[in-house]
């Protein structure tokens, strides 16, 4: 059935988030969509955890992998390994699952809403932004052949609310990583340590074509803030950002940097486009069809 819906082999054979842990462990069966595809997730009497879809009436398992306080399967042949996360294990952070959204673009879009500055002061107003702190200063980027990920480095900008435990603004140092085509990760300074960053993830599910399930969640440094506090403030961030996302058109990744005028504040997208196009990439994007258009500026 898959080959009939998605035939694109760089996302079939990656691993994708479908639940948290922490709402598997509530809800016990959990049914949802992955490319196009229904799928049943539940745990069995043996804490071994399942993922499966019908084919004729009959179970084909998929593979899992449990890691980083999810749930990943996998509808392709999948890597070995997932990308590295080590401040998930680090003892004294707080690893919070802070929801699951339905929004209705693609999943190239959600990943480069995450990466972009610009719009703190405009859609999150008095909490990562504020005017007139508009400039997004100079930063680097780098696609790292290495790891095979991206890299923005040398990123500030000036928020009012950092994070929960902020009670003051600040100029915050941010570095964004995206390790998978449809996950990212920001380290943002702590309000609580000097010395370290906080990190903040979204792991997106491709429901289809133009329709996602972004995972979110916080890896902070933070033993006061409650559990409810800490999902509030991350589920207020994304609600702000839905109606933007699900207002861009076309709702599909355009790969061509002559589709969409680019301004400085946009080199981490521009990266972005330009690794998907070099992966061959066609589920969920507009292909570029001229690939020198992503050289190296």
């Amino acid at each position: 059935m898959c080959a009939k819906i998605c035939k694109d082999s760089v996302i079939l054979n990656q691993w994708h988030p479908i639940s948290s842990l922490d709402d598997l462990r509530d809800i016990k069966k959990i049914n949802t969509v992955l490319l196009e595809e229904s799928l049943t997730c539940k745990e069995s009497s043996n804490g071994e955890v399942l993922v499966w879809k019908r084919i004729d009436n009959a179970k084909k398992l998929l593979p899992t992998k449990l890691a980083y306080g999810y749930l990943w399967t996998c509808l392709g042949n999948p890597p070995t390994d997932l990308f590295s996360f080590p401040e998930f294990h680090e003892v004294d952070r707080r690893n919070v699952a802070t929801g699951a959204f339905g929004v209705n673009i693609s999943a190239g879009r959600a990943i480069e809403n995450f990466l972009d500055m610009g719009h703190f002061p405009f859609v999150h107003t008095g909490i990562l932004g504020e005017e007139p702190h508009t400039e997004v200063k100079e930063y680097d980027v780098t696609i790292c052949e290495k790891n095979d990920e991206i890299l923005a480095t040398r990123c500030q900008f000036y928020q009012p609310q950092a994070a929960v435990a902020s009670n003051e603004g600040a100029e915050v140092d941010y570095v964004y990583r995206v390790p998978h085509i449809n996950c990212a990760i920001l380290y943002k300074s702590s309000p609580v340590d000097q010395n370290r960053q906080d990190a903040i993830i979204i792991f997106v599910q491709p429901v289809s074509q133009e329709m996602i399930r972004a995972h979110t969640g916080m890896c902070i440094i933070d033993d006061k803030s409650a559990d409810r506090d800490i999902r509030l403030f991350q589920q207020t961030i994304f609600g702000q950002d839905k109606p933007i996302l699900e207002n861009q058109l076309p709702k599909k990744l355009p790969l061509d940097s002559r589709a969409e005028t680019p301004i400085r504040a946009d080199k981490s997208a521009i990266a972005y486009r330009r690794w998907l196009s070099q992966k061959g990439l066609t589920y969920g994007v507009i292909p570029n069809e001229d690939r020198s258009l992503f050289e190296v500026v």
